[in-house]
């Protein structure tokens, strides 16, 4: 059983992905989940906490199909017992709050695990169904294998951890708004019913994410960038409630240096993902002019700014 689990960052792939496309997927360490008994300092975490999973361990007991696959006896005297998930996950940011759940249910609960990652995919989209109304159950399975990986309609590909080369940065631009994944989905399964927009979305969205993923691993700058305009506009054309007002300039804007922006998760608010070859410009159209990245740190400075900035 693993010691956290760890939030995710999908780079591409999630609203293609319910065609089946590629998606690609990274863990975010800085963020984690992992099991703990009550203490008295963190007793709102375990009220909070304990009482979602209570309600999941029941979701689960009423489930025919999935109540066979847990010792749901066992989670059920531990939650009496006090267990809880302690998160600094951020809820409704797109970052995997309910994926780690999943994850350490089924790791800690699961009467007999399986290896195989679609299967798993599945089973997990059943499962965080329950917060979501419907899940593809890609966050879990990134929660839950806590390394990153390409997927499609054939398998998992796992990816070492620096498969991302420096020339390409990465950051989190925190838009300080809550997302809520439910509506947008649903609103998203509504407009593929229409034939001209599912054509559209199949002929012109999703070629642009996979071309974005494949230049990604092979580290071709030219072609990432030149494909996450692309990809920009698309969104831009068929996600647009999923952005916000508030980075709606960042969407529109032509720069005069490599960088883009696209929405995460669900999108409506959480994160959004920056990318580019030049930090230090980043840096400044952001507002944190003068500082220097080490994509380890939150840039921040202390003069106000309109956004929060997580390099990866």
């Amino acid at each position: 059983m693993r010691d956290r689990y760890y939030s995710k960052v999908i780079l591409f792939g999630e609203y293609s992905m319910i065609f089946d496309a590629t998606a690609l997927m990274i863990p975010l360490k800085r963020f984690s989940a992992q099991w703990q008994f009550p203490q008295s300092r963190n007793k709102t975490a375990f009220l909070t906490s304990n009482q979602s999973l209570k309600r999941f361990c029941q979701y689960l007991s009423e489930n025919e199909e999935l109540s066979e696959l847990f010792d749901l006896q066992a989670l059920r005297r531990d939650l009496d017992d006090g267990l809880f998930l302690a998160s600094n996950v951020p809820s409704s940011y797109g970052l995997g709050s309910s994926g780690t759940l999943v994850a350490a249910v089924y790791d800690r609960y699961a009467i007999k695990k399986t290896d195989d990652y679609l299967q798993l995919k599945t089973l997990f989209g059943q499962m965080e169904s329950h917060f979501h109304g419907s899940s593809s159950g890609i966050d879990p399975l990134q929660c839950y294998l806590g390394q990153p990986f390409k997927i499609t309609p054939e398998g998992v590909q796992l990816l070492t951890d620096d498969f991302l080369k420096k020339d390409i940065h990465i950051c989190l631009i925190d838009t300080k708004l809550k997302s809520n994944t439910k509506p947008l989905v649903e609103h998203f399964k509504a407009q593929r019913e229409n034939p001209d927009f599912l054509n559209r979305f199949q002929a012109e969205y999703v070629p642009s994410v996979t071309s974005c993923i494949d230049a990604m691993i092979s580290s071709n700058k030219e072609l990432f960038f030149k494909s996450l305009k692309q990809l920009n506009k698309g969104q831009l054309q068929f996600l647009r409630p999923m952005i916000t007002e508030n980075t709606l300039d960042l969407f529109t804007t032509d720069y005069d240096f490599n960088f883009g922006v696209k929405i995460s998760g669900s999108g409506g608010g959480g994160y959004v993902l920056g990318f580019t070859d030049d930090v230090v410009k980043t840096n400044k159209l952001l507002g944190f002019e003068g500082i220097d990245s080490n994509r380890t740190g939150l840039a921040r400075n202390d003069m106000p700014s309109k956004f929060d900035v997580i390099w990866l």
